[in-house]
């Protein structure tokens, strides 16, 4: 291969510390939370991920880019992150099947990445200290003015990100001759959870974030999904209010991630801003209904609060997390309604949690 020379480059914590590291390809500056992955595999799918949108993304699998980039293994048509850092980043591949390089891809997306990094103790100092605002950047010798450009950046509390990622138009994804009808409601939805939806004989119309009930119910659906996404739940009063309609008429509806916390505030339980948050694919999970545990794709940095949710006579908790007994499911009882806090299709893995799309389907069916 032959050897680029690459820019000095820096990340500075708003804590105003700093690590040291090198630009790959474009140089700038790029604000964003700072958060890390734990997944060893599927890093285009999130990079493409809208659940991350306005995130620094910390890699802690050492090697990056080794296998390349293939254009369909996308969860939406853009790069999300608002930046890479990892350890060691591959500007060649090896996987026959690969379209391109991570760094053509990241050069296609105008995206900023900085390799070199000892990304173990950055993760360190993060599960230490939180996630929290960064800067990512090659202009090394203006730490003072950065400083100050950092301090103005809001925080992700209280932050609707939402409108950000979410379609401006509805469209349509499946076969139109499919047996059930599906409306969902994209507050950052995956291009896999609409494949999985799709491939159990289902077509979706999917909705901007800030549309209407009555909007959703005019498709005349079977059931009714809301989708993952970023930033602060608590801001999507539209979203909240489609939700508690939806509930209120029993018809058949399904969450995951930022789905999940959008029922869950529709019901009365608040959420908060976790410490660092739950991202990677070998993420704990039980299922209290079965008993069973799932090894699972987790991606948030809010959760539901445990107390209220046990004290809410109409829901019950159906899963929790292992590593720290966090809410991870609910349903509400006597209602055709139940979300979780994890990614079921879980591109590109595991498959442990793909029945909770049967398990919709089968909702449907029975109402």
């Amino acid at each position: 291969m032959k050897y680029k020379q690459r820019k000095k480059a820096l990340i500075l914590l708003a804590d105003g510390t700093i690590f040291h590291g090198k630009s790959i390809g474009k140089e700038g500056t790029s604000f964003g939370e700072v958060c890390f992955n734990t997944g060893t595999t599927g890093y285009q799918e999130i990079f493409t991920d809208p659940s991350y949108f306005g995130q620094l993304m910390v890699t802690t699998n050492a090697h990056i880019g080794n296998y390349g980039t293939k254009e369909e293994e996308v969860e939406s048509d853009t790069v999300k992150i608002a930046g890479l850092i990892c350890k060691n980043f591959s500007f060649e591949y090896s996987r026959p099947g690969g379209d391109a390089s991570l760094e053509e891809f990241f050069e296609k997306h105008n995206t900023m990445a900085i390799a070199d990094v000892d990304t173990r103790a950055l993760v360190s100092y993060i599960r230490d200290h939180g996630a929290m605002n960064a800067v990512i950047t090659t202009d090394v010798d203006n730490v003072a003015a950065l400083k100050e450009q950092l301090a103005e950046q809001p925080k992700m509390e209280g932050l609707e990100l939402a409108s950000k990622v979410s379609t401006k138009e509805p469209y349509y994804f499946g076969d139109e001759n499919a047996t059930y009808k599906i409306s969902a409601l994209d507050i950052g939805i995956k291009k896999n959870i609409l494949r999985n939806l799709a491939s159990r004989d289902a077509y979706i119309k999917v909705f901007p974030h800030n549309a209407k009930f009555e909007e959703l119910e005019a498709f005349n659906p079977d059931g009714y999904f809301i989708s993952n996404g970023p930033g602060d739940p608590e801001p999507l009063v539209e979203a909240q209010a489609v939700a508690k309609e939806i509930i209120e008429k029993n018809k058949p509806l399904f969450g995951i991630c930022l789905g999940h916390q959008v029922i869950a505030l529709a019901n009365g339980i608040s959420t908060y801003k976790m410490h660092n948050g739950h991202r990677g694919i070998n993420h704990p999970v039980k299922n209290l209904i079965t008993g069973k545990g799932e090894i699972t794709s987790q991606n948030h940095g809010f959760a539901i609060n445990r107390e209220e949710t046990e004290a809410n006579e109409n829901v019950e908790i159906t899963h929790v997390h292992l590593n720290d007994n966090t809410v991870a499911g609910i349903k509400i009882k006597d209602k055709n309604c139940f979300s979780v806090q994890y990614h079921p299709e879980a591109s590109p893995g595991p498959n442990d949690s793909v029945y909770l799309f049967d398990q919709f389907i089968e909702n449907i069916k029975n109402s």
